[in-house]
């Protein structure tokens, strides 16, 4: 299965760091905008826990609008918590979110771990792509984070 991680220091304590990434609301805001993220379920957004069922819409390939509903399966405030998607459009998506202070700053690190959908095929079809987006979509929520925590 491929495996992407990103790790990125923030300048912030850990309770402003976890306040800001464990609010889903916050997504569309470090999402890039031809994604068309929006958050569909549960409106208003409770706090995060564990079980919690998020539905959106997003663009992620080709400006094509799809659902995409992620449980929240594990949550250990402020160290981790972790996402899978339960229906768009990967076979497999499992993201996790770790928080690490470092003297006076926030390691955060994500890993995925992704399976594209028809297996071998869809991964030498669109594999190479896919890769290229991800690392795109976490490029651009990079440079917002280093704005918003500046």
């Amino acid at each position: 299965m491929p495996v992407f991680q990103v790790t990125q220091m923030v300048k912030a304590d850990i309770n402003k760091c976890w306040d800001f990434f464990s609010n889903p609301g916050n997504l569309a805001n470090i999402t890039p905008p031809e994604m068309n993220f929006n958050i569909l379920f549960p409106n208003p957004m409770p706090s995060m826990y564990p079980g919690m069922i998020i539905r959106y819409l997003v663009s992620p390939l080709l400006k094509i609008r799809m659902e995409w509903i992620t449980e929240i399966t594990h949550v250990s405030k402020p160290n981790y918590f972790i996402d899978l998607q339960l229906k768009g459009p990967y076979k497999i998506w499992h993201h996790q979110h770790h928080f690490e202070v470092v003297g006076d700053e926030i390691k955060m690190t994500d890993i995925v771990t992704y399976v594209l959908p028809f297996g071998k095929i869809g991964e030498l079809i669109a594999g190479a792509m896919v890769r290229r987006k991800i690392n795109a979509i976490f490029e651009y929520r990079k440079k917002v984070i280093e704005h918003t925590f500046a």
